[in-house]
Parts: C-alpha cells; sequence; structure tokens
C-alpha cells in the first residue's frame, strides 16, 4: 500500500475513532446526568419537565425514568448523525472529501467545548444535537476509503474503520467513567447539584472532564486533517446530480440502483438496530444483575472495544479476500445470536462476558463487510452517496434502538432486549443469504 493510502486510513481512522467516542461517552454518564440537572434546576425546568413525563409514562420507578431518559438522549445524537451522515456524504460527491472533514470536525470541536461548560440541561442538549450532526461525517470518512482503496482491498480498509469503531467503544465509556466527577468528587454530587447556581447557563460541571477530553482529541483530530489530510476525490469524479440532493436517506437510496445495494442497507439497518437496543441497556443490566460500578463498566466496555478492534482489524483484513464480504457477514449475523441469549440469561461475569465476546465477534465481522460490500456493489462516482446513505442507516439504528431497548427492558424486564434481539437477528440474516455477488467477483467466476 502506497504512503498516501496509509496517511488516510490513519486520519480516516481517528476522525471515526472520534465520531464513536463523541457517541459513547455518555454511556455511563446518564443516571449521574439526571440526578445533577434535576437537582440543579428544579422541577419547573426542562429536564424537569422531561422527568415529569417520564413519571408519567413509567411510575414513579427511578430505574424506568433513568432507563428511558438514558434512551431519549441517547437517541439524540443518532438521530442528528442519521440525517447529517447522508448530507455530507452526498456533498463530500460534489465539493470533495477534505472541505466536508475541516468543516465537520471544526464542529465537533466547538460541540464538545460546549458540552464542558453545560451548566443548564438546554446547553447539553444543544451540545448533543450539535455533535451528532457532525458526527454524519463519518460517511465521509467511509469515501475517503473507498477513494484510495481497490476492490480486493475494500474490506482492509472497511476493517480499519471498524477497529476505529471499536476503539471509539473502548476509550468512550472509558472516558465518560474515569472522569465522572473530575471538577467534583463524585461523592458530593447531589450537594454540588444543590448548590449549583439554577441561573447559570454555562459553567463547570461534574462532567466537564470527560468533555474536555474529548474536545482534545478532537483538536488533534482537527489539526492532523488540516496538516496532512490529502483530496481523495478528483474533480472529474465528483457527481453534479440535483437529484441526489434529497435529505431522505431512503429516497437516495433509491438512487442507488445497483444490484445489492437496497439488500445490504437493509441487513444493515435491522442488524444494527437490535445491536444498538443491546448495546444500550447493557449498562443498566450489570448495574442492576451484578452490581457493577462506573470502574465496572468501563471495563466493561473495554473488552467489548478490544474484541471488536482485534477482529476487524487482525482478521477482517485477512479473511475476507479469501471468504468473501457475504460470506464473513453471515458468520457474523450467526455469532452475535447466541451473544445476545447469554447477555439475557446473565447472573455471573463469567456469563456476562462470554455472551459479550460472542456479540463483540458477531459485529466485528458484519459491520466492516456490509460496508465493504455497498462499496463494491456501487461505481467510483458514488462512493459518498453510497456510504452516507449506508451510515445514515446506521445511525438510524442507533436512533431508534435505544429507545427500543429501554421500552422492552422498562415494559418487560432486564432479559427482554436481548431475547427480542436474538429472535429478531434471523430477520437480517435470512435476507442476507439472498445478497449477490459484487461485480468484481463476477467477472473473477467468469
Amino acid at each position: 500500500m502506497s504512503d498516501r493510502p496509509r496517511s488516510v486510513l490513519g486520519l480516516v481512522f481517528l476522525t471515526v475513532f472520534l465520531d464513536i467516542v463523541g457517541f459513547s461517552v455518555i454511556f455511563p454518564l446518564f443516571p449521574g446526568m439526571l440526578d445533577y440537572y434535576f437537582t440543579a434546576e428544579g422541577a419547573d425546568s426542562l429536564i424537569g419537565q422531561v422527568v415529569s413525563g417520564l413519571q408519567e409514562f413509567a411510575g414513579d420507578d427511578r430505574n424506568a425514568v433513568q432507563t428511558l431518559f438514558g434512551g431519549l438522549l441517547g437517541s439524540v445524537y443518532g438521530l442528528l448523525q442519521f440525517v447529517f451522515a447522508t448530507v455530507w456524504g452526498g456533498l463530500s460527491d460534489r465539493i470533495g472529501r477534505r472541505p466536508v472533514l475541516l468543516i465537520t470536525l471544526s464542529g465537533t470541536f466547538l460541540a464538545y467545548l460546549l458540552w464542558a461548560a453545560a451548566a443548564s440541561f438546554w446547553v447539553l442538549v444543544l451540545a448533543r444535537v450539535l455533535g451528532g450532526a457532525m458526527a454524519g461525517n463519518i460517511s465521509t470518512a467511509s469515501a475517503a476509503v473507498a477513494d484510495t482503496t481497490s476492490g480486493k482491498d475494500r474490506a482492509k480498509g472497511m476493517g480499519i474503520v471498524g477497529m476505529a469503531i471499536g476503539l471509539g467503544f473502548i476509550l468512550g465509556p472509558a472516558i465518560g467513567a474515569l472522569f465522572f466527577g473530575w471538577t467534583k468528587p463524585e461523592a458530593d454530587l447531589e450537594s454540588v447539584a444543590r448548590g449549583a447556581s439554577t441561573g447559570a447557563t454555562f459553567g463547570i460541571n461534574p462532567f466537564t472532564g470527560a468533555a474536555l477530553a474529548s474536545s482534545a482529541l478532537a483538536l488533534v483530530n482537527l489539526l492532523w486533517v488540516l496538516r496532512a489530510f490529502p483530496e481523495t476525490l478528483p474533480p472529474e469524479k465528483r457527481g453534479q446530480g440535483r437529484s441526489e440532493r434529497s435529505l431522505n436517506p431512503f429516497a437516495r437510496l433509491r438512487t442507488l440502483s445497483f444490484p445489492g445495494v437496497v439488500r445490504t442497507n437493509l441487513v444493515y439497518f435491522l442488524y444494527l438496530t437490535a445491536f444498538a437496543a443491546i448495546e444500550f441497556t447493557l449498562t443498566f443490566l450489570a448495574a442492576a444483575r451484578l452490581g457493577y460500578g462506573h470502574a465496572e463498566l468501563a471495563w466493561m466496555f473495554v473488552f467489548v472495544g478490544f474484541v471488536i478492534a482485534f477482529v476487524q482489524g487482525g482478521l477482517v483484513r485477512r479473511l475476507a479476500p479469501r471468504f468473501g464480504e457475504a460470506r464473513l457477514a453471515r458468520f457474523g449475523l450467526v455469532t452475535t445470536l447466541p451473544g445476545f441469549a447469554l447477555i439475557g440469561v446473565a447472573e455471573t461475569s463469567g456469563t456476562l462476558y462470554a455472551g459479550l465476546a460472542c456479540m463483540a465477534v458477531g459485529s466485528a465481522f458484519v459491520m466492516p463487510c456490509l460496508s465493504a460490500l455497498v462499496s463494491r456493489y456501487c461505481p467510483a462516482d458514488r462512493q459518498g452517496l453510497a456510504l452516507g446513505t449506508f451510515r445514515s442507516m446506521g445511525s438510524l439504528s442507533r436512533a431508534i434502538g435505544p429507545v427500543i431497548g429501554s421500552l422492552l427492558y422498562w415494559r418487560f424486564g432486564s432479559a427482554a432486549p436481548y431475547w427480542v434481539g436474538a429472535a429478531f437477528l434471523l430477520v437480517p440474516l435470512g435476507l442476507a443469504l439472498a445478497l449477490p455477488p459484487v461485480p468484481d467477483e463476477e467477472v473473477e467466476a467468469a
């Protein structure tokens, strides 16, 4: 591989990694956020109205309110990423990858600074909205990988993207847990909230440390792209069609009328919806059943992320040229299913970690292989649009998955998201069995 693709992959790795850190850093903080802002601002504030609505829906069960609150706040980021993944991907097809990455990374840095100074709940929400919109650049980063890798090596490049996702899930929750209460001792959180000025909009809060740590990573990424990222899409390959500018990813998907594209996107959407529901409720299940605190929860995500990073960075890139992306994706779907079931029945850390291992290995095969398939099904001038739509489907899954998971968890018990998720995986598995061969493979077979 030449120095230019290596440079691109390194920068793409950091960009995608930061997107996932932004999504996952908040996971261990949900209960603390609810307690802090509600205590500081009172029942008549925005957070008070949110809590009141959740209590009317779920009753006075504190755990249910916290779970549903986390589901709603977690979905905000995914929903904005869903909308803007397609916007940024399509825009990068017209003006190039580099300017889009510079715009979005600047916005990401500002979003973290806004969160660091969020003394009021509405500022926190605004920061999450801005961060989610900017995180849609994952589609542009994926398109840059497609620009600089050949068909056979596409899964290797997407494996790098997948490894960044895995490491993002390692450090995201770990950063959140490590820096939670960094400015004030965690034991004094309620007293800190009671002493906070109810009229203050900006100021230091117990979550400032996690936000500043994330902003430092964002600044490094921005400066690195500004200094070293080469434009990967030459002007002659940039699309000009106005028909591709719809904000509706499903409408854009209809413009990608290449064999296999729609089915692959649907498999990814269904799989990641189930995965996001399980991923989100993990913290609540581990805390309720096994008594995990912030440190144990952080190590749990470290384990999942390490497995994902190892498989995607070490195995997928070597196995894909030999077995093909479609076959590896089906293997990943089959492997994920028992993982969900094991987590659903886990009463010990050993059973929980066995389920986490299966889930992590399965997702490590599914996600980069489906991404590579979408890219290989489409021509060069549609890579940004195709991968933008694909990533947008994944972001929609991350928007609705936490809500579905929290509703199942609250209404039917802690095992419900996992058993429902395991059964639901049969749907994308059935669709994946009929994926067509990619054009390169058809030529080689002939």
